[in-house]
């Protein structure tokens, strides 16, 4: 036989990619890549974003909120000054937050979106429609989910799970 390397390597290759086509590899394979996906991006998301400033600024935005609440609830027309003459930097702390939770979206936005478009559409839609890559039980039956929806489970449960494992939550460490 007179096959180079290279050309064994690359069927050898899309041998494999054929294969997480096929339940359950598929299943899991889009589980662990959700898995993988959610862990790079919330560690990113960790060592680029000051946790202790947002923490502070969460805080004084809290106290701000309180203020305002208590100072339209009673009618303190001296409380309602003070909330009034913070209101302009308590938008800037909003401001500065968002952009420290949008850093990470930015970073990603575009890797992701190249592998979804060149090689998770492409792998999982056939000529008919997309590919059912896993199948739950359900009211009625069982219920067939193509990869989007199952990435979809997947990405809720993996965040989830990541944002526990490193730490992330809302409310700080």
């Amino acid at each position: 036989r007179d096959v180079s390397s290279s050309e064994t390597i690359l069927r050898r290759m899309t041998n494999r990619l054929v294969d997480l086509t096929i339940i359950p590899y598929s299943t899991l394979f889009i589980l662990a890549l959700s898995f993988f996906l959610s862990f790079i991006t919330l560690l990113t998301n960790r060592l680029l974003t000051n946790r202790e400033q947002m923490k502070a600024w969460n805080q004084e935005i809290a106290a701000w909120t309180a203020d305002s609440m208590k100072a339209a609830r009673t009618g303190d027309k001296k409380l309602m000054a003070k909330v009034k003459k913070q209101q302009m930097h308590i938008m800037q702390l909003q401001s500065k937050m968002t952009w420290q939770s949008l850093k990470t979206s930015f970073i990603w936005f575009i890797p992701l979106m190249f592998l979804w478009l060149f090689f998770l559409n492409p792998l999982y839609t056939g000529p008919e429609g997309p590919i059912t890559v896993a199948r739950l039980p359900g009211i009625g039956g069982e219920w067939t989910l193509p990869f989007y929806y199952w990435y979809i489970l997947c990405s809720f449960l993996s965040q989830a799970l990541v944002t526990r494992l490193l730490g992330l939550g809302m409310g700080g460490d």
